[in-house]
């Protein structure tokens, strides 16, 4: 049927109105999906500056500024000591303590091995230290040197320290013969350790144990000490201290009695 005049005005006024509808549509489409862009934005902005408020709060808040300094471990170290060496930190943020300053005071304690430091909110920092462990004494001139392991002196006195064995390391105790002698001190069993007399080393390969009632142990090198202290332990059981003057562990495999 033909298309009078009337019906195509009539059709494309509708399509007009389409076509208005349509941008008007595309208009609100665009729009919130533009606000809900800036939303978001808006948003992640807002938690943003809300962690950085946060932080700088924290960090420069007086309520979490130091006031105490907590020592763990302490025993020939006096705690009271350590506190007065670290009091230049308090009224330091947490987050701003220098713990190079730190490291700087604690090191002046010779008797402190090593030490962790925890920071505890909202004003505590806690110092867990390990204390050096004695392991044997060297004659002095005036008297005895107590040392650890590293050759670290831990205590002088006039008598010669109860409890630990004297350790004569004729090369010093920066020598291989010194560190052999502790590293066989370390691996002896607590009883034995107790009744040990003198641990002598002049070199390396030829640590001789003295028991205290007199029996001497050929001990050779350090090497498998572990090994060599059982069978040493398992000697003294079967031929106890005072039947026997000699054990000789050195070849562990083939132990000696003498």
């Amino acid at each position: 049927m033909p298309l009078t005049s009337a019906g195509a005005k009539r059709k494309l006024r509708a399509a007009r109105r389409a076509r208005r509808l349509y941008e008007r549509e595309e208009v609100r489409r665009f729009t919130w999906r533009s606000r809900r862009r800036r939303n978001a934005w808006l948003g992640s902005l807002g938690v943003v500056a809300a962690l950085i408020a946060f932080v700088l709060l924290g960090t420069f808040s007086p309520l979490m500024a130091l006031r105490t300094i907590e020592v763990v471990g302490a025993n020939r170290v006096p705690a009271e000591q350590i506190q007065s060496a670290l009091e230049g930190q308090l009224g330091t943020p947490l987050p701003l303590i220098d713990f190079a300053d730190v490291k700087q005071e604690l090191s002046a304690f010779t008797l402190i091995q090593s030490y962790v430091t925890e920071s505890r909110p909202p004003n505590t920092l806690v110092v867990r230290i390990v204390e050096r462990e004695p392991i044997g004494a060297l004659m002095t001139e005036s008297g005895f040197d107590l040392v650890d392991a590293a050759g670290v002196v831990i205590q002088s006195s006039a008598e010669r320290p109860a409890g630990y064995a004297t350790i004569d390391a004729r090369a010093g105790v920066g020598s291989a013969g010194f560190r052999a002698a502790t590293a066989v001190i370390a691996a002896l069993p607590p009883d034995i350790r107790s009744s040990l007399d003198t641990v002598t080393a002049a070199t390396k390969d030829d640590v001789t144990l003295t028991l205290s009632g007199g029996a001497r142990v050929v001990w050779g090198s350090a090497e498998r000490s572990d090994f060599k202290a059982v069978v040493l332990a398992a000697l003294i059981v079967t031929n106890p201290v005072g039947s026997v003057g000699e054990y000789d562990v050195s070849s562990p495999d083939s132990a000696v009695l003498r």
